[in-house]
């Protein structure tokens, strides 16, 4: 068939001449770094590159890197930044994001979620729909959270989870302020319980559903989680599944960055006389149950 066959060299400029951010669908399962991998290694592949490795920061023919952790337990949108558009990655973890949560009553993990071990049980056949909804409301706006020691939050260096998995004594980091714009009750079907919540960035939702578990004298964990939307990007319109990730699709998907002024490119020019950038952003804030 004439016009299918593509030559590597002229596929691999048009992947590095892509700069922007756009939107992928993460299934339940995989972390976001192993999604990044997966997408990377899609991208090189059809671009010619023979055994791309995406795990390799030295050399990449590709910069890329999302806007965000998710939970592996959880799915949904995950904002990706490819070329230029890694830098606006900042921008997308300090922007709101709506998920729905699924949680169960009675039942506390030391993950706050699904994958972890449960280290306490309760009743919960005192709680209402009516006392849940009037619960929610004492967790809406400017309020104080203690991040889940489970997290991708670090601690000298290393990621708090990972120190946890390999038997590391780890304390909670303090509370910091995060915002809750909207949270709502969706179904109240105890034990389970479904909730939307649109937040700010570095918040959690296992902290959320474990704090509201506890102000009403019993204790939760999340069963499932979903991403329906960062910053502009929706699930149901933007977020690309793997069947899409290619040059094409993310070409089409593709919100490219702003051009820099004048002023941004002498600045940019006197600093890469300095510093040379950064590989790969991964864009990491901890939003791991908000990621």
């Amino acid at each position: 068939m004439a016009g299918v066959s593509t030559v590597p060299n002229g596929s691999l400029s048009k992947l590095q001449s892509l700069h922007g951010i756009f939107a992928i669908y993460k299934k339940q399962g995989p972390t976001s770094a192993d999604v990044l991998n997966t997408l990377k290694k899609a991208l090189l592949k059809e671009a010619g590159v023979a055994n791309p490795n995406p795990r390799k920061r030295k050399k990449q023919p590709l910069k890329i890197g999302h806007g965000g952790t998710l939970d592996s337990n959880a799915s949904g949108v995950l904002v990706v930044g490819i070329g230029e558009g890694t830098k606006m990655l900042t921008t997308m973890l300090a922007g709101s994001k709506k998920y729905r949560a699924v949680g169960e009553l009675g039942k506390a993990t030391d993950s706050l979620d699904v994958t972890g071990n449960v280290v306490e049980e309760k009743s919960y056949d005192h709680i209402t729909k009516e006392a849940f909804e009037e619960k929610l409301k004492q967790f809406t706006g400017e309020i104080m959270q203690v991040p889940p020691l489970y997290s991708a939050l670090k601690k000298d260096g290393k990621r708090m989870s990972v120190l946890l998995k390999q038997g590391q004594e780890v304390e909670a980091k303090p509370a910091r302020p995060v915002t809750v714009y909207s949270l709502s009750l969706q179904d109240f079907s105890p034990p389970l319980f479904t909730i939307d919540v649109e937040c700010g960035g570095g918040f959690y939702v296992r902290s959320l559903v474990d704090d509201l578990a506890k102000g009403l004298s019993s204790c939760a964990h999340v069963k499932e989680l979903i991403r329906t939307k960062q910053g502009q990007f929706t699930l149901e319109e933007h977020a690309l599944k793997e069947e899409c990730w290619t040059l094409t699709d993310i070409s089409q998907a593709l919100q490219p960055c702003p051009e820099p002024s004048g002023q941004q490119k002498d600045a940019k020019k006197s600093k890469s006389k300095h510093k040379s950038g950064p590989s790969e952003s991964k864009g990491d804030d901890g939003d791991h149950n908000s990621d």
